[in-house]
């Protein structure tokens, strides 16, 4: 099928999609929502026969569902409608939601249902949720809706009718009201779960010590205790704040009209007074609390973990993890599993920091050479086998801090982005001159860094940059892993495999020094960042303030950048309805 997706943003479900229905076999194409004009022009010119709307803010004009079929997925269970739903589904602690794939019509999520797919709503984050159970879910209601588009007889049912008459259960947009947290009465779980329903977008609006902020990112903590409100403790960018009946640790802020940023960079000198609680990566912490870094260690095997938020890695983060790795490395171990985050593996520089610093180039410099310091320590490891596993997401130069492992592992449904030149035609570092030849061939680098689309798990497997696929996900996948870590640390292949790996980082380096790479690859990112051409500082810019799309990029827009068949214009010009 040609499949038009009329979305306001490439994000990590329209990505996901994106890649599952083209492996599928479908053409598909993008365009942003900037406006019913625009967007009846892409019709027009693409000649769809389904637009599917994975991601919208505002309903499909009229002049485009009354004459196409146009499919919206919604993150909400059968009946479920409104622009809050999972927002409010969070908050108010359902155990249970769904997404569903609905006909567009002229009242809101309230057409024919096409496919409707439940799941299990663990406790997390809105972000969480949608990057992981809700995408699942979207790919498996799409798929159901396209097996049921294409089996004969088939009829969309219509959704039961609610409270007035209406159809379905309406939610309405959940404003800052219903959001709002009374430090002195809410208890922790309450606390939790208005900051989780807000967690990516909108946030909390709040008040810290005069300042006015919205919160993000939330995390329970187990052992600390004040007065409600109370600021408790600050540890790795994060502040720990009291409850009714205990604690949270929020890890970012941000001002009006401001950028989201760790919280205890936002606060500043207001944090006068709270003190510092760091918590030392190795030791294991009694009961739950925030921890951005944690080793663990069993059966000859240590585990990594590093949970940054969206997957951006500072310049401080880097050294942390850097100093992390090494004193993993004098551990006595034979294999290093680095367990990056649950949403995350990694994306790279810390573009929002880079953003708000007064000197951005030069920010950005400090960070590219500290991203190549961690992965310079990675590769130069000898004595023990590192595997990299993606739970989560991973862009740009986090794709190759993980080629920096001897094995890379990923999780099913992880998005890869290995390519750089969307921010700006970075030309990026992170050793990925020695690393990724090393994978794909130098045929093959072309074929990855020219290729500015996301890849799947099996689109990365066959080109060379995972091993293995597991078969699990969630808190499932980290029983896997600790079962093939063990299992490699046990192999007695295992010292053959160490040798031969420090025989060809040796061979290597007298090829060719790691310096050499390094050297040549910051020669290409100086012009990137002090050089007359502004383009990643502009696409940086407009990346960290969401600078609103003015026109969809051409290797997104297929029905743009290419001409198509005659099924296009004068059916649409015509007025034709599609039956359905």
């Amino acid at each position: 099928m040609r499949i038009l997706f009329l979305t306001h943003a490439f994000n990590s479900l329209t990505q996901r999609l994106f890649v599952e229905l083209r492996r599928l076999g479908h053409e598909v194409s993008i365009e942003f929502d900037i406006n019913d004009r625009v967007s009846e022009e892409a019709v027009a010119l693409y000649a769809p026969d389904l637009v599917l709307a994975p991601f919208l803010k505002r309903a499909i004009p009229e002049t485009i569902w009354r004459h196409h079929l146009c499919w919206i997925v919604h993150p909400g269970p059968l009946g479920d409608r409104g622009p809050s739903s999972l927002d409010w589904a969070i908050a108010e602690g359902a155990s249970r939601w769904g997404v569903t794939v609905l006909q567009a019509e002229a009242a809101m999520d309230a057409g024919p249902v096409w496919a409707s797919v439940p799941f299990a709503l663990r406790p997390a984050t809105k972000g969480s949720l949608y990057r992981a159970e809700v995408s699942d879910a979207a790919v498996a209601a799409v798929r159901q809706a396209l097996a049921n588009l294409a089996t004969p007889g088939f009829t969309p049912r219509c959704l039961p009718a609610g409270e007035g008459g209406q159809p379905g259960t309406w939610r309405p947009l959940m404003r800052q009201a219903e959001r709002a947290i009374d430090w002195s009465r809410d208890t922790t779980d309450r606390v939790l779960a208005r900051l989780r329903a807000a967690d990516g977008h909108p946030g909390v609006r709040d008040e810290i010590r005069g300042l006015p902020v919205s919160l993000y990112n939330p995390w329970p903590e187990a052992s600390l205790r004040g007065a409600p409100g109370e600021l408790l403790a600050t540890r790795d960018g994060a502040i720990c704040r009291a409850t009714l009946d205990g604690a949270v640790w929020i890890t970012h802020l941000r001002e009006p009209q401001g950028l989201k940023l760790p919280a205890t960079q936002v606060l500043g000198e207001r944090l006068a007074g709270v003190p510092d609680a760091p918590l030392d990566p190795f030791v294991v912490p009694a009961g739950e609390t925030w921890q951005e870094i944690r080793y663990r260690e069993a059966n000859g095997v240590g585990y990594l973990f590093f949970d940054f938020h969206n997957g951006a890695m500072s310049t401080a983060q880097c050294r942390r993890l850097r100093q992390a790795c090494e004193r993993a490395d004098r551990r006595d171990t034979r294999v290093l599993v680095l367990m990056g985050g649950r949403d995350f593996w990694s994306n790279g520089i810390h573009l929002n920091r880079i953003e708000a610093d007064e000197h951005p180039a030069e920010a950005s410099w400090e960070n590219i050479q500290a991203m190549d310091d961690l992965t310079r320590t990675l590769i130069e490891m000898r004595e023990r086998l590192v595997v990299s596993v993606m739970r989560g997401n991973a862009g740009a130069g986090g794709v190759f801090l993980a080629l920096a492992a001897d094995r890379v592992w990923a999780t099913p449904g992880v998005m890869l982005n290995p390519h750089y030149k969307n921010m700006g035609n970075l030309y990026g570092s992170e050793y990925w001159t020695y690393l990724l030849p090393r994978r794909v061939g130098e045929a093959g680098v072309d074929d990855v860094l020219g290729n500015r689309l996301p890849l799947g798990t099996p689109e990365a497997l066959s080109l060379g940059l995972l091993d293995a696929v597991l078969e699990s996900q969630g808190a499932a996948a980290e029983s896997e892993v600790v079962q093939r870590a063990e299992a490699l640390a046990a192999d007695p292949a295992l010292p053959g495999w160490i040798a031969d790996k420090a025989r060809r980082r040796a061979e290597d380096e007298a090829h060719r020094p790691l310096q050499a790479y390094r050297d040549d690859e910051l020669a290409r990112m100086s012009l990137n960042f002090f050089g007359f051409d502004p383009s990643y500082h502009v696409a940086r810019y407009s990346f960290v303030w969401r600078r609103p799309h003015s026109r969809t990029p051409l290797h997104l827009a297929l029905h743009r950048n290419r001409r198509h068949d005659g099924r296009q214009s004068e059916a649409v010009a015509a007025g034709s309805e599609r039956p359905v």
